[in-house]
């Protein structure tokens, strides 16, 4: 297995492409959803859901399992409808329209291993017509930023767990679109290499800013790299609380998880989960 890399940071003379460029700051970015319920058949899983992410802020969700979360991320990226309420991503409501705005991650990678690492990071271009050729150059020109300069042709087996979800986070990011929704993307990682890649991720986001919807287990990992934290109740997943991450977050992880007013909002948190669980 290859070895990992850090990521770099960007060079005055790297190449950037049209497709991962930032989108400029606009109301029309935002995220809201309006008393959103949802059920599997008598299963109520989502009940009377209330958010608002602004343009690029990094909101958290965290919950005990079973709660909704994943299916909230679904929500809100139209791969289903709520059985109530409204949701609106850009200002659009279709279930259609809130797709064409949001690029989804899921919890595994999904790296096709028939393909190279930059054929993998080009694919959401190569899905929206553009061709081979173009669709790598335009993804070779973050690999470097990306901490994968080199890898280019190694294919998904000979890359480290944390490379492969940098590629997996380089074709969601590549697509374009103002939205992102992160279903737990370091859950399968081991300790050390996923809070590497919570400090990769924090920077990333900070280079090339996105309307962030991020579902994770880890209250830590919610504070340190989201803007706020919604805490939801166990089944049917309500709000039960929302937190302000502390700011501004040092950009390394170990100072930052240690500052006191970290330290206060975890606390608050793990609270808030305990009260909801019950």
């Amino acid at each position: 297995m290859r070895q990992d890399t850090r990521m770099k940071p960007e060079s005055p003379g790297s190449q950037t492409v049209a497709a991962a460029a930032p989108a400029p700051v606009a109301a029309a970015d935002a995220i809201s959803l309006r008393g959103v319920g949802h059920s599997y058949g008598e299963l109520q899983t989502l009940a009377g859901i209330e958010l608002e992410a602004p343009a690029h802020e990094v909101l958290g969700l965290v919950g005990p399992s079973g709660c909704g979360k994943s299916t909230l991320l679904e929500l809100i990226c139209g791969l289903q409808d709520p059985g109530a309420g409204t949701i609106s991503v850009g200002g659009a409501t279709s279930a259609e329209a809130r797709l064409a705005r949001c690029a989804f991650m899921p919890q595994r990678d999904l790296l096709l291993p028939w393909y190279s690492a930059i054929d993998n990071a080009a694919l959401a271009l190569r899905n929206q017509g553009l061709g081979r050729r173009e669709a790598r150059g335009a993804a070779a020109g973050l690999f470097e930023r990306f901490g994968l300069a080199g890898f280019e042709a190694a294919r998904p087996d000979e890359l480290s767990g944390g490379m492969r979800q940098r590629v997996a986070f380089l074709r969601t990011l590549i697509a374009g679109k103002p939205a992102l929704a992160l279903d737990e993307p370091f859950a399968a990682l081991d300790a050390i290499t996923r809070a590497e890649m919570q400090e990769w991720l924090a920077a990333a986001l900070r280079t090339d800013p996105r309307t962030v919807v991020l579902v994770t287990h880890d209250v830590e990992e919610a504070l340190y790299l989201c803007d706020r934290v919604a805490v939801l109740s166990a089944r049917p997943g309500r709000i039960v609380a929302e937190l302000t991450a502390p700011h501004p977050r040092a950009a390394d992880r170990d100072a930052a998880v240690t500052e006191a007013d970290f330290v206060s909002a975890r606390e608050g948190a793990m609270r808030a989960l305990r009260e909801g669980s019950r």
